[in-house]
């Protein structure tokens, strides 16, 4: 993750179980294809990414729902 944010990429977790790579623009483009191609499926990690996205103060809290329709 430390690559991806040292390579200008905006990478979010959403809630406690999801992360999200933000649109990347200009040079950083390749470079961060590269990381990505790099560490290959990341699945068996998300959680972990999710946790330490959190640490680093990179979330968006979901609101809990209340009721459904």
């Amino acid at each position: 993750m430390n690559e991806l944010i040292a390579a200008g990429c905006d990478i979010t977790a959403i809630g406690h179980e999801m992360y999200v790579i933000g649109e990347v623009k200009g040079s950083a483009t390749e470079e961060v294809r590269r990381i990505t191609e790099k560490y290959r499926d990341r699945d068996p990690l998300r959680l972990e990414i999710v946790a330490y996205l959190w640490s680093i103060g990179r979330y968006i809290e979901l609101a809990a729902e209340t009721t459904r329709h």
